[in-house]
């Protein structure tokens, strides 16, 4: 089995070898890289191509935005989870435009963590519940959208986290007919990518969850 590689970026020795040692208890994930700093991350990520980066925010030197911002400039395909705390939500909506593919709390328990990832490589996203919430409190709602049923069946699995091919799976439909109902529910809502899609569809009552 090939163990996915995760590249840990956090200023927290104790906070990185605590979630190194989860981690690497799995028999399909393994941690390649650590960063202490942005700066840090940018210098390593060339070398590690890792396939999920899992980033904090605050960090000295240079913070994860930042981080984040020109890792994607460079590997626009780059899958990063930010691990957050519940004071950083002033950041949420730039990691958020910036397309990070979900948010964990640091305190999260390590299967809520696993599955994350899982979401993750699998092409999906994820959200800590609590999280959500607190980012939807701060977006206001928007005009009534109309969308179709079967946008409503696909819009259901992406707020699941579900990849294209995972919704292309459940619906008996093809993975190019997903796409197209993603492309049309992004542009509906006037969303960049599926986080803020996500956001958007739950602040606006779109779906019930």
């Amino acid at each position: 089995m090939q163990k996915a590689s995760l590249f840990l970026v956090d200023d927290h020795q104790l906070f990185r070898n605590g979630l190194k040692f989860i981690l690497n208890e799995r028999e399909d994930m393994e941690v390649v890289a650590e960063a202490s700093n942005g700066k840090e991350f940018l210098q390593l990520l060339d070398y590690a191509s890792p396939d999920v980066v899992l980033m904090d925010i605050g960090m000295p030197v240079m913070n994860g935005v930042e981080a984040t911002r020109l890792a994607l400039e460079k590997y626009p395909g780059l899958k990063i989870l930010v691990l957050s705390m519940y004071d950083e939500s002033e950041y949420y909506n730039s990691m958020i435009e910036l397309g990070v593919k979900g948010f964990v709390l640091k305190d999260v328990d390590n299967e809520e963590l696993y599955q994350a990832i899982l979401k993750v490589l699998a092409g999906g996203t994820h959200f800590t519940q609590e999280l959500l919430l607190s980012i939807i409190k701060n977006k206001t709602s928007q005009s009534k959208i109309l969308l179709t049923r079967r946008e409503k069946d696909v819009l259901s699995l992406i707020i699941k986290g579900f990849s294209n091919q995972q919704i292309s799976d459940k619906l008996c439909i093809s993975q190019r007919t997903v796409e197209r109902h993603r492309a049309n529910l992004l542009t509906k809502t006037d969303s960049k990518n599926s986080i803020s899609l996500v956001v958007f569809a739950i602040k606006n009552h779109l779906i019930t969850i």
